[in-house]
């Protein structure tokens, strides 16, 4: 037996020990411990207006205290920054926030990279230079892979963090809107795995989830051998392989949603070489991830279907759940809703304060 073998099948023993036995009442504590608004930092950029517009609705919605927004400039919406700007960048935004916030949502599409790093893995990680020197390199490990750490900057001095894409503040808004929407109540879905006939784009087949069902949480495991999934509307997750996904305009996405594809530039959102990961979005998941310089088909560089599942249907948040399942996240950028938590027990109404 191989040694991606061996991890699938222990990776795959510990989802189902946690899950398909677990009680309606486990099921309910589950998530307790998750990430909360006032643990979450949003970054507004003042020089764009989208940004401003979107993070005052963001505060609003989500009850972020008014401590936890952070002004920046970023005049002229780059895409990249060099190393020496964006240190500059996080030591500003670092310089507002309290040891207690454990993650930041930056509220912009653009800057989304810094040199060959996302700017979630440098921002979160620190900036890795080496990763530059051959972007197909193996990456720099994230003590925060498969953790079981409720507060990531106090336990490992790791403070998370996401990009909310302001490219549409109508979408935005509706993303917003589905991220609050997620864990009022459990509904039937599916967690759908492809393995696609490119090959080389099928590095995580091997750590898709055992088909079957997860009873406490209402939660069908599929597994599928297509290039496409078509006129499903069930979606909780749906992770694939291919540079472009076809037919999401087919597909119905539920409140807290996660959707990504293993390819070389996803996370390149304003490029034209491959499907943006945008375009999940755009099609109604809460939140994607995708690589912004190549990085091959490293399947640690890309998030593991069974740990992502594993803990996304114990209650962890989407940004939890996202940053717990990449390994070598340097090079991976975060994107979406990121306190959207539907396997959670309801949280207290947050009100923002003043």
């Amino acid at each position: 037996m191989t040694v991606t073998s061996c991890l699938r099948r222990a990776l795959a023993a510990a989802l189902l020990g946690a899950l398909l036995i677990a009680s309606p009442a486990r099921a309910q504590l589950a998530g307790a411990g998750r990430l909360q608004p006032q643990q979450l930092a949003i970054v507004v950029n003042d020089a764009e207006p989208n940004s401003v517009a979107i993070g005052a609705y963001y505060r609003e919605r989500r009850g972020i205290p008014s401590a936890n927004v952070v002004h920046v400039r970023i005049p002229g919406k780059p895409h990249g920054l060099s190393a020496a700007r964006f240190q500059a960048l996080k030591a500003q935004i670092d310089a507002r926030l309290d040891p207690a916030v454990q993650a930041v949502l930056m509220v912009w599409t653009a800057p989304y990279k810094v040199e060959c790093n996302s700017i979630t893995g440098a921002y979160s990680l620190g900036f890795d230079a080496q990763q530059c020197v051959r972007t197909c390199a193996p990456g720099r490990p994230s003590p925060y892979f498969n953790s079981a750490s409720q507060r990531p900057f106090t336990d490992l001095h790791v403070r998370l963090s996401m990009l909310l894409p302001t490219e549409s503040v109508e979408q935005a808004k509706a993303l917003i809107d589905r991220g609050a929407g997620a864990g009022f109540r459990l509904v039937p879905a599916s967690a759908y795995y492809l393995a696609t006939s490119d090959t080389a784009r099928n590095a995580r087949a091997p750590f898709f989830p055992p088909p079957g069902r997860i009873d406490a949480r209402a939660l069908t495991v599929r597994q599928l051998h297509a290039d496409v999934l078509d006129d499903a509307h069930d979606i909780i997750v749906y992770q694939t392989g291919m540079a472009e996904v076809a037919k999401l305009d087919t597909l119905g996405f539920l409140a807290g949603a996660l959707a990504d594809h293993l390819t070389s530039l996803g996370g390149d959102l304003l490029g034209n070489q491959q499907m943006s990961s945008l375009r999940w979005l755009e099609a109604g998941a809460t939140a994607s991830y995708g690589t912004v310089s190549e990085p091959c088909n490293h399947w640690q560089k890309f998030p593991n279907p069974t740990v992502l599942l594993s803990h996304y249907v114990r209650g962890n948040s989407a940004i939890e759940a996202y940053w717990k399942s990449v390994a070598w996240p340097a090079q991976g950028l975060f994107i979406g809703e990121p306190l959207a938590a539907p396997y959670a027990a309801p949280a207290a109404v947050h009100s923002a304060r003043r």
